[in-house]
């Protein structure tokens, strides 16, 4: 409902702007400039789609292969004394803990489409140990909290837009986004602790936590003290050689279990297959509706406003270009991803706007649209904390976004 109301403002608001354009500055290429964007932005949304349909194919047939070679299972057992202390209202073993880890697992890889069915069934599960039907939860808002917070290792989809428009390094945004959705989602779980009182002062947690705290801040220091040439390179390798160790492993587990593993990628593919063609007119339509918007002035006009106050404050402006993707994030991943798109294309895939633009996407999740969809999805009405939490993690992954895209980037 929500992307609903935004497309048809991209375009009500586009109308509005480019009306004025033409009566009162006399610009009469305005309307022929919508038009064609039309045009040129549906064709690179199917596009990119196509492109995005074979390595969408390739991880989730991975992901059946960890799945049936029992990464499930090491995951619990990594995870499962975090989780008791994260989600005390819900019974140790319970089949829940196996959708939310799939869930997580999906979303920390990337695979956002991929994630949505596991957590639409994680949360029919905790639906199902919720006392009051209409009332959220404690342990669903912390596990949408979970996701909303956007944690991801593996940027797949991002880093395939970059191959798809030509980025010299489409890995080198590995590390910057790591380190943003780490800190919205740390961010995320002190805000619901807080809110919960769940006590964070405990071994397991600290450990955990603090474990994860450590290893971010090792890396942020080990790159803080490299040279520029040479962090990207570096960035880049350590990002494809995790993601080939992770095809490895999975294959690797599985075999050792005598699973199929070449059937096992087949009956995984076939679904990514699926998933990626759903998302073609989601992307064309979400692709025209922000091409409008540009090409009547509308997001040049916003993005200028927000450049100019800055500067009268005397703060870097280098920045403002990939706001878009940061203001859209919260409400629609789709909308967000083609703001990122046309960000590449309006400033160049390798520009400073581009790259951060790419960190904004991965640093959080659509807030708004995961709470509409996985609550609806049973029912709940009452969503308490969970909006303003989800809210406050997404501010965290963008600031952080903003100052690691210095680092790596400017």
């Amino acid at each position: 409902m929500v992307l609903n109301y935004i497309w048809i403002a991209f375009f009500i608001i586009a109308f509005i702007v480019a009306l004025f354009r033409l009566i009162f500055l006399g610009d009469i290429g305005v309307f022929p400039d919508i038009v064609n964007s039309t045009f040129e932005m549906s064709k690179t949304g199917f596009e990119l789609s196509l492109g995005l349909t074979g390595v969408m194919t390739l991880w989730l047939g991975i992901m059946k292969i960890g799945e049936k070679g029992g990464m499930v299972a090491i995951l619990s057992r990594l995870v499962g004394p975090l989780f008791a202390k994260l989600f005390p209202e819900v019974p140790r073993n319970h089949p829940v803990s196996g959708s939310i880890l799939m869930n997580l697992a999906a979303n920390m890889l990337g695979l956002d489409n991929a994630a949505t069915p596991l957590g639409l069934k994680a949360m029919t599960q905790l639906q199902e140990l919720n006392q009051d039907k209409e009332k959220a939860s404690n342990a669903m808002i912390m596990f949408m909290t979970l996701n909303t917070s956007g944690l991801t290792l593996i940027p797949i989809s991002i880093i395939v837009y970059r191959v798809q428009l030509g980025a010299a390094n489409p890995a080198d945004i590995f590390i910057p986004i790591l380190i943003s959705t780490f800190i919205s989602t740390l961010v995320g779980i002190l805000a619901v602790s807080a809110y919960q009182r769940i006590n964070l002062l405990n071994r397991v947690v600290l450990l955990y936590l603090g474990g994860l705290s450590l290893l971010i801040s090792t890396i942020i220091w080990f790159f803080s003290n490299m040279a520029q040439t040479q962090l990207n390179d570096v960035s880049s390798l350590i990002s494809t050689l995790f993601l080939f160790t992770i095809i490895i492993s999975f294959i690797l587990l599985a075999a050792r279990k005598k699973v199929n593993v070449y059937e096992a990628f087949i009956e995984g593919a076939q679904e990514g297959f699926g998933v990626a063609i759903k998302i073609i007119p989601y992307l064309v339509a979400i692709l025209v509706g922000v091409g409008v918007f540009r090409a009547a002035g509308v997001m040049d006009a916003l993005v200028n406003g927000i450049g100019a106050c800055l500067e009268w404050m005397s703060v870097d402006t280098s920045f403002v270009p990939a706001l878009p993707t940061a203001f859209m994030k919260p409400f629609s991943g789709s909308g967000a991803r083609g703001l990122m798109i046309e960000t590449m294309t309006h400033y160049g895939v390798d520009s400073f706007a581009g790259r951060l633009s790419c960190t904004l996407q991965g640093a959080t999740d659509t807030t708004f649209y995961i709470i509409a969809l996985y609550f609806g999805s049973v029912g709940i009405r009452k969503t308490r904390h969970a909006i303003s939490c989800g809210l406050l993690a997404d501010a965290a992954g963008a600031i952080t976004a903003i100052v690691i895209a210095y680092l790596f980037f400017a």
